[in-house]
Formats: C-alpha cells, structure tokens, sequence
C-alpha cells in the first residue's frame, strides 16, 4: 500500500488498473474485520466450518472471502487444489465457474442496452433472424407461440428455452439429439441449431432455466461485431483488472487451476477426470465460447465484478454500467410470469441473476434485495446492496447435488455481522 502512494501521480493516472488488480491477495483495498462490523470471534466460525468440511472429506478444497463497504475482511483458502498432487489451495487459484459466467454475459448484453442497441422488449428474431417463425411443442403439436420470445425473456429465463440435460420433454430429447451446447459449434452455430427447434412453453408463461445465456452471447456478437470472447475481453475483464478470467486457462497458468472432483455412491469425493487436466477442457481454445457456463476465473476476479455492481457500475474509475441500469437488472422481473417456480425459494429473478424477495420463504438472512446466482460444481456468490456486502465461496464438485457449504458459508457470513 504505502510503496502505491509513493507511485509518481503521472504513473497512476496512466494505469489505473495497477491499482489493488495486480494482487490475489488484495482485489480491494483490506480491512480489519471490526472496522467492517464484523466480529473476529464469529468468523473465526466460518473457518472452523469450511476446515470441518475439508477433514471430513466433504469438500477437497476451497477459498471463501467476505467484502463490505468495498473493504476485504475476509479471504482464506482451504484444503487442496489438487489432491493426488498435494498441492494446497491457494487464494489465486482458478476455478470453473459454470453458472456464475451468467450473470457477466448478462451485464456485457446490458451495456449494449446502455449504447441504445436494442429495446428489452424487443423480438429475438430481430437481430438474430434464425429464430423467425420458431413454434411451441404443445403436446404432440407444434403451434404458433401466443407471442414471440423478447430479449427481456433471455435475461429472465421466460423465452420458453430449456438445456436439454436436465428434462426428458420431447423438446429437451431434440436437444440432445442436435448436440445444443456442443464445444465443437461456435455460438453462432448453436442458435442456428436452436433456431429449428421447438420452444418448451409460450414466451413469458414460465421461468424456466435454460441456455437462454448463450443465446445472449450470440446477441452480444450481432450487436457489436465482435465475437463474443472478444467483447469480454475487451470490455469487461481488462477494464475490471480481472486478469485470470477467460474461456481458457492460459499454459503459465495451469499450476493455479484446482481440480475437479465427483461424489460416489460411497460419500466421498474421487477425480472428475484422470489427467491430464485437458482431458476436462479449458486448457486449448474452445469453438463454442458458453455466455452460461464456459467461463473460469478466481476469486479475486470475482469479488471485482461484484463490487463494480455493488458499487452501481463502476469500479476504480471505470464505469461500465450506469447506476439506474444496475437497478433494472437486480430487480425482479417475473411480475406476470404464471409459473415461476423460483419464487417457491422466496427469490424473484431479475435481469441475469435471482433477487431475494421474502426472507420467511428464503430462510436467509440476507437483505431483501441481495441477489446472487452460482455455479455447477458448487462456487457461489451474493451481493447485499444494504449491508453494502458481497461474499464468494468457490469449490469444485461435480456434479454438486445440490451441496449445501455455499449456502453454510453465507449463513455464517451473516451471523458475523455485529454492527
């Protein structure tokens, strides 16, 4: 800190993004915990919880922080990145974070929005012309959809899409049959595919979890020009610092990427895939760039995203979304939507990510107005814009059956709060 003070003005003013990116062990600026009004002695809970889940074999490793008022008051790793390597977890260490790439397609889609690219209401069909005249699968029929699929219903989850893998309807069946989400077709290629099959439901009828974010993807690449990849790159992770974020782990830094690791019917944890690690992708470059789950990143890169978005969209001097556009997205958006099965959970979902609307539903501690997402193997994150708090938990088990450490961690993280 004090030698970046020391930094001639000129310096700072032409590489702003030197400033805390460079460094696992600061992404923002720390903090003793009491100063952030969080009790030592309660989080000394948090770790006691995570080491007790390490010893017992239900996690190999993980990393868990907890960030607020844009200050860092706790970040520690846990157990193993590599356990048949013996190489302990490391705070810098790269992990898969499937789902959690959703809400980042969703926000480069929004400052698309921001440049007055397209109207939320807007038709699909109108920049991506391969999903002109798609039809409904209603019962054996395919009928005309009661009104056409909106960019709003991609980011909402209500376009009437699926994935194909976690339903056996005729529709997810035709899924799997055209290979959707193949890494061997580009982004453009798999609408081409999407674009002739059936939707599940009417548009806007139903939340329905889905590959709407790779659709999203393509959008971003007929909005812009550039490829999707590209668009990251270039205005999200540069911009934010986050340097360890991509599509692809790069050679040098292969050292730092945990492995992944599966359940048995035994209750404990065995290798994913035998290595070499390429055999589970990620390390050469992918033809199909996933906005809903292609990405890896860490937790330092995370926690920079996450604060630009606490912050109102802007991070270090570096705006990349307006305040009131953060509102729209971190509000809920299924007023209407018949079936919504995620309100059952007392989440509504917004634009890109589930906001947190009835406690006595959620049984969460977390404001009203937290919203949060999380990935496959287990990695998640919250935002609380009332505590002005955000807290990441990342591991790597796949598949996670629904694993409950994340949500652990978060009520842990809440019961630390004294201020």
């Amino acid at each position: 800190m004090y030698r970046r003070l020391c930094l001639p003005v000129a310096l700072l003013i032409a590489f702003p993004l030197l400033v805390w990116a460079a460094s696992p062990e600061a992404p923002l600026p720390s903090e003793t915990p009491r100063k952030l009004g969080l009790a030592p002695e309660r989080l000394e809970r948090v770790s006691a919880q995570i080491q007790a889940d390490v010893e017992a074999g239900r996690i190999v490793g993980a990393t868990a922080l907890i960030a607020r008022r844009g200050r860092v008051g706790y970040f520690e790793a846990f157990g193993q990145a590599d356990r048949e390597e013996s190489a302990p977890m490391r705070k810098d260490a790269i992990f898969r974070i499937y789902s959690m790439s959703k809400p980042i397609t969703s926000v480069a889609l929004m400052m698309l929005h921001e440049e007055g690219k397209f109207q939320l209401r807007d038709p699909v069909e109108k920049y991506l012309p391969e999903f002109e005249g798609v039809r409904v699968m209603d019962g054996a029929r395919l009928v005309e959809p009661k009104r056409k699929p909106t960019i709003q219903d991609l980011l909402r989850h209500t376009a009437g899409l699926t994935y194909g893998i976690f339903g056996n309807t005729e529709v997810d069946k035709r899924y799997r049959e055209a290979k959707i989400l193949s890494r061997e077709d580009t982004v453009a290629e798999m609408t081409e595919k999407l674009g002739k099959l059936p939707l599940l439901y009417h548009p806007g009828s139903r939340w329905h979890y889905s590959v709407a974010n790779d659709v999203q993807g393509r959008l971003i690449e007929a909005l812009s020009g550039e490829t999707f990849g590209e668009y990251l790159q270039a205005r999200i992770f540069e911009p934010l610092g986050m340097v360890d974020t991509g599509f692809q782990v790069p050679a040098e830094k292969v050292g730092r990427f945990a492995q992944m690791y599966q359940p048995t019917k035994a209750s404990r944890l065995e290798l994913k895939t035998a290595p070499p690690r390429s055999s589970i992708g990620f390390l050469e470059p992918v033809a199909f760039q996933s906005g809903g789950g292609g990405l890896v990143s860490t937790t330092a890169d995370y926690l920079r995203f996450c604060q630009m978005l606490l912050n109102g969209g802007e991070l270090d001097g570096v705006r990349l979304l307006g305040r009131k556009t953060v509102e729209l997205m971190t509000r809920d958006h299924l007023t209407g939507v018949p079936e919504a099965s995620v309100r059952d959970g007392g989440y509504g979902f917004g634009l890109g990510v589930a906001v947190h609307l009835d406690p006595g539903k959620s049984g969460s501690a977390s404001s009203p107005g937290e919203y949060r997402w999380g990935g496959a193997a287990g990695t998640q994150f919250w935002i609380d814009p009332e505590e002005e708090m955000i807290g990441i938990y990342m591991v790597q088990i796949l598949p996670h059956n629904g694993l409950s450490y994340g949500r652990m961690f978060k009520q842990l993280a809440y019961q630390a709060i004294v201020d």
